[in-house]
């Protein structure tokens, strides 16, 4: 009985995700996705945490990969983050050679 509950606040979380997300608008998408992508380091302490956990050969494996999609997502998420804050640096106009 607790697979079903657990399966349905998935399918519940997935439908409010994405009405949310649609509501968002362009200017405000990319901060938000970088913000959410660096909370993401909560999940990495949590994966790391299961990966340490002595619960048999494939929940490892699990942790494991769960360890390696939220260091990507972690990485990534700041390196949306450092590429959208460069487009509101000043450029250099005076033409002078470095």
């Amino acid at each position: 009985m607790e697979i079903i509950y657990l399966t349905f606040i998935l399918v519940l979380s997935i439908f409010l995700g994405f009405e949310l997300i649609s509501k968002v608008p362009a200017t405000l998408h990319t901060p938000l996705m970088s913000g959410a992508n660096a909370i993401s380091g909560i999940t990495l302490v949590g994966a790391v945490l299961a990966a340490g956990a002595d619960m048999g050969g494939f929940a490892e494996l699990l942790a494991g990969l769960a360890v390696i999609t939220a260091s990507v997502n972690v990485v990534g998420g700041y390196m949306v983050t450092n590429r959208m804050l460069s487009m509101f640096k000043k450029k250099d106009t005076t033409g002078a050679a470095k």
